[in-house]
């Protein structure tokens, strides 16, 4: 009896949003590729795109073997967990859709198993050419797909590729990797770090008027230049080039000229630290700070873009006064932009009225919708829907009670609000004022963390975070959750 696999995918930009789905057919026993398939499938959530990429899948299949057992692999636990029997399907949506993935083929013959994100290239792949072929108004051609490419890459690991977008640790670490193999064939002259304190900006306070920016299809020019200290810029480079090239030797080991390197032998560059890679020019920094308290932070309820938009507390309002003379000493900040909710926007307000600046509101900043969660304890979640919370913890895809927003959806929201921004603010530095679990997702992202390290970062209300992002695709994490301006 023939055995094969099916890799399925899908997803959505924007959850619900433009949405398409890929799946790919193996022969389990010799690895080949014998059947794609994708489509781009319109308006829908990523959990639709999925289901809808394991039908296709399934299809696929039985189309060429109505006999053959089929191991299907996905990185969705939530589908892998549902259509094996053990979560329980509650979503209307998804019970149509499971019902007709069992359907294709005898469950005798299926399995399940959930794999890393990264194993299913192929199928992911297929399925962003499906959703890049919807928004150019066709439909997803197999002549066309270059899906396949990609997993064959993986056999040639002597030409790394960078795989991810912009800020991506992945990335960034194949293509230090692919500069430090340059660097043996053109050695450069290492350089020392330097670098001094930014000197202090005189603040100003006029009234901070706002300007709307909706969301991924706004056209404004990137903005140019930077006033940051120079010298210490480039250190800040060199460093993170340094950590970079770090990672890359790790993964990749050692460099041939390593060993002589260090026994300081005529003529070798050093292959990490601080020379061989070139000047990227300044990056953009997005500092990152956490609105002040609510009436609800304190009692640590849950609180996002799906509940009652609470105001700063007295509290919340001292600590915008606080935090926006800080940043009015350090005299860094050329640009803000803040989450279209109300505690963001009065504490972006207190900062841009002392630098004299607009506050542009950018809605791909907002918090996660918790749904039914929404102005609920912890304890009063567990108490009142525990499975979905199990779910909700265990799985980045699984939403909160109700339809809210998934971990997954948040992460894919906020990687394309970063790559709008880092694009239109190269070389300058931006206050972006936003929530938690934002946040948490631009330093998880700039790490390659994965997902269950949300639950591992702490971020007081009105820290300040801030991350760098390079032109080779490096991302530096360069402070998280501080709250020093915070003290008397």
């Amino acid at each position: 009896m023939r055995e094969f696999i099916v890799e399925a995918d899908g997803g959505s930009r924007g959850n619900p949003g433009p949405a398409g789905y890929g799946s790919v057919v193996i022969d389990a026993a010799t690895g080949e590729t014998l059947a794609e398939r994708a489509e781009y499938i319109g308006v829908a959530t990523n959990n639709v795109a999925e289901y809808r990429g394991l039908v296709a899948g399934l299809r696929a299949a039985r189309e060429l073997d109505p006999s053959a057992t089929v191991r299907v692999r996905m990185d969705s636990k939530l589908v892998v967990e549902q259509m094996s029997g053990r979560w329980k399907i509650k979503h209307p949506d998804m019970k149509p859709l499971a019902a007709e993935a069992a359907r294709v083929l005898p469950a005798a013959q299926v399995t399940y198993e959930w794999i890393p994100r990264e194993r299913n290239k192929h199928a992911d792949r297929l399925a962003n050419e499906a959703m890049d072929a919807g928004k150019r108004g066709e439909q997803w051609e197999a002549s066309a797909s270059r899906a396949g490419l990609g997993a064959r890459v993986r056999e040639t690991p002597a030409a790394p590729e960078p795989a991810g977008p912009p800020g991506d640790a992945a990335a960034g670490a194949a293509k230090a990797r692919e500069a430090l193999t340059r660097s043996h064939r053109a050695p450069a002259a290492a350089q020392a770090p330097s670098g001094t304190e930014d000197a202090p900006a005189t603040p100003v306070t006029p009234v901070a008027p706002v300007t709307r920016v909706a969301g991924a299809a706004d056209g404004q020019a990137a903005a140019s230049g930077g006033d940051e200290d120079t010298t210490k810029t480039r250190a800040d480079r060199r460093a993170a080039r340094g950590v970079a090239a770090q990672a890359a030797v790790t993964e990749a080991g050692p460099a041939p000229d390593a060993g002589r390197a260090a026994e300081g032998g005529p003529g070798v560059t050093p292959s990490v630290g601080w020379g061989a890679a070139p000047d990227l020019g300044a990056p953009a920094t997005f500092v990152l700070l956490r609105h002040g308290e609510t009436p609800l932070t304190p009692q640590k309820r849950f609180s996002g873009s799906g509940g009652t938009d609470p105001s700063l507390s007295d509290v919340g309002r001292e600590q915008a006064e606080r935090v926006a003379a800080a940043f009015a000493r350090r005299g860094t900040i050329q640009h803000i932009l803040a989450s279209p909710l109300a505690r963001t926007r009065e504490t972006a307000g207190a900062v841009a009225a002392r630098l004299g600046l607009e506050v542009t509101v950018e809605d791909g900043l907002i918090e996660t919708d918790f749904g039914a969660w929404e102005g609920l304890t912890f304890g009063e979640v567990r108490e009142r829907h525990p499975e979905d919370l199990n779910a909700w913890l265990a799985d980045p895809e699984a939403e909160p009670t109700g339809g809210g927003e998934s971990f997954a959806a948040t992460a894919t929201r906020i990687a394309a609000t970063r790559d709008r921004l880092v694009a239109r603010y190269a070389g300058r530095t931006v206050l972006l004022v936003t929530h938690v679990t934002p946040i948490k997702t631009f330093v998880r992202l700039a790490l390659g963390a994965p997902p269950e390290s949300l639950f591992r970062m702490e971020l007081s209300a009105a820290s300040v975070s801030a991350v760098a992002y390079y032109s080779d695709g490096n991302a530096s994490v360069r402070l998280l959750n501080d709250t020093s301006h915070l003290r008397p």
